[in-house]
Parts: C-alpha cells; structure tokens; sequence
C-alpha cells in the first residue's frame, strides 16, 4: 500500500474511536459531526480489513485488532508531534497536557509545590494525575501513551522503558505522641497494640508478618486502608499504630502530632522510581516536569533523613 494513498486524518480519528469506543464522544473530542466520524470509521474498517467497533449491549467494544492497533498508533501520532513540532520552544510557550501515574501519598506532597514550579517556569503545561493501581498497570499506561510518567516501584522493566532511581525509602514506625507505647517502645510494647496496614489490593498480611512470624510473634490488623494518605489522621485520632515510609513521615506525620521509632526488628525498605517510554524521552514538557519532580523528592528525602537521597542524577530523562 502506497502512503499516498491514505488520509493520514484516519490515523487522528481512528485514535480518538479506540481511545473512546463511542463515536459520538469521539466526534465531540474531535470537533466533528457524527455522521462524518462514523463515515471515518467506515473508512477505517475498510483500511485494517477489520471492524474495529463491535456492537456489545448498549455499548461498543474494540476488536482483538483494535486493542493490537492502540500502542503503535498511539506512537506513530506522537511521533508525528514530535516531527512537526517547532525546535526549542522556550518553557513558557509550551501548551501540553502531561499526564502523570503516581499514588494518593505522592500526589499529597508532590501536588502542590509542583503545580507551583510550573505556575512560574512553564504555566502552559496542564498536568492530570492518575491513581495508581500497580506498577504493571502504570506501565501498561505509558505503554498506550494514556500516561507520560509513572512514579512508583519498579523493579525492572523492558528495553521500551527508562527508569531512574530517585530515592530510598525506609520506615518508622508512628503513633501519636502521647501514646502508651511510645514510653520505652521496644517489640513488646509494638506488638500490644492495634495496628493500621496499608494495602493497594485489601490483603490484610504483609512482609513485616512473614517477618515477625520467623520469630514466633504476631500482630493484629485491626485497620487496613488502600493509601498512606490516611494512616496519620487515624494514628492521630487513636491507640493505632503503623509503620510509614521515611517520606510520609516527613511530609504528614509531624502535622499530625506523631512520633517515630526506628523497628524493632529488621524491616526493608523500598525504592521510588520515574519511569517513561523511551518515545517521549525528549518531549520538552515531559523532561520538565520530570526535572521538577526530581528536584522535589530530593527535596523530600532531604527532610526525611540522608540515607534517603541517591546519588546525583542525569538532569533530563534520556
């Protein structure tokens, strides 16, 4: 088939079509009638030798062939972007969406004093913060080009993606200051009282159990919740008791009236990771607000203690 011989306008509304299964919604995001966009997806079932579209109830879904087209098209449009755009625009001239996989806690301190930076460095980047559901499900996200950077845990990826280590994370355990616990804490007194668990899936054991089974010993989850978010207020409010990571800590503990303990016992900590798809790696928008958010969580592992904070850096994702 000769390029020629295609509208490659197809390709732009085929994206919006798969992206929203709906023609109406996707002639509204569009700017077009509905009967030119469905004349479009005539147009482009004929050109994939595919339906794409299928009727499902009072919906539609994607064909097998429409899921498979959703990533490379998604690519070959941005790549698109990227040829047409104009070289070195200054940051303040810049007028793009950057849309950002990252969990409750993060978006907590990172939110507003990036949203800030941006307000003074480069006001036209717009940011949409999407909930975490897991690591696989952000780059999934990154993957279809429905995400642009994913902040989280990532214990490796493919050749597609880049990874930077901007941090390690350790834990303390919290209470309120004036908890019975916290005069002569030690393992006994940890393990007499109530304990809040954090947890994306609603599991109700961790790795600090499988610890503390290894010596014979058991806590009770007497409260278990999807985000970080929430473990101050609850700690502040009652007798619970909680391990935070050394970000959390310094970011919301404190606010809340709460103390902190090394653990008794040994616990690991985890890394924190930008991650994004090597086709966006020179985005000027993407690379800016990437360069923000290092600039902010090294900030954040500054507050929380020196053994937080990596070595220094690359400046730009690459």
């Amino acid at each position: 088939m000769h390029l020629r011989s295609v509208d490659l306008n197809l390709l732009v509304i085929l994206d919006a079509l798969l992206d929203e299964a709906h023609v109406t919604r996707a002639a509204v995001r569009l700017g077009l009638s509905q009967p030119a966009t469905s004349s479009a997806l005539d147009r482009c079932r004929a050109l994939f030798g595919d339906p794409l579209l299928e009727r499902s109830g009072a919906g539609m879904r994607l064909t097998h062939r429409a899921e498979a087209l959703r990533a490379p098209l998604r690519a070959v449009l941005e790549e698109t972007r990227d040829l047409l755009a104009p070289v070195d625009i200054p940051l303040d001239q810049l007028r793009q969406t950057v849309r950002f996989v990252v969990d409750d806690f993060t978006t907590g301190f990172l939110a507003p004093p990036l949203v800030a930076r941006l307000w003074e460095t480069a006001p036209g980047i717009d940011l949409v913060f999407e909930s975490w559901r897991s690591s696989e499900n952000a780059l999934e996200a990154l993957e279809r080009g429905d995400a642009d950077l994913a902040l989280s845990v990532f214990p490796r990826v493919e050749p597609d993606f880049r990874r930077e280590l901007l941090g390690e994370q350790t834990y303390v355990v919290s209470m309120r200051r004036d908890h019975p616990a916290a005069r002569g804490f030690d393992l006994d007194r940890w393990l007499a009282w109530p304990h809040v668990l954090v947890s994306g899936t609603g599991q109700t054991r961790g790795a600090l159990d499988a610890a503390l089974a290894r010596l014979d010993r058991v806590r009770r989850v007497a409260v278990t919740v999807p985000g970080f978010a929430l473990v101050p207020p609850l700690l502040a409010a009652t007798d619970l008791i909680s391990m935070l990571p050394s970000g959390v800590a310094a970011t919301l503990g404190h606010a809340h009236g709460l103390v902190f303990f090394p653990p008794p016992i040994s616990v690991e900590g985890f890394p924190l990771h930008l991650a994004w798809h090597r086709r966006r790696a020179h985005d000027p928008a993407i690379v800016h607000v990437a360069d923000l958010v290092r600039e902010l969580t090294q900030e954040l592992f500054a507050r929380a203690g020196p053994s937080s904070a990596p070595a220094a850096r690359p400046a730009h994702p690459g």
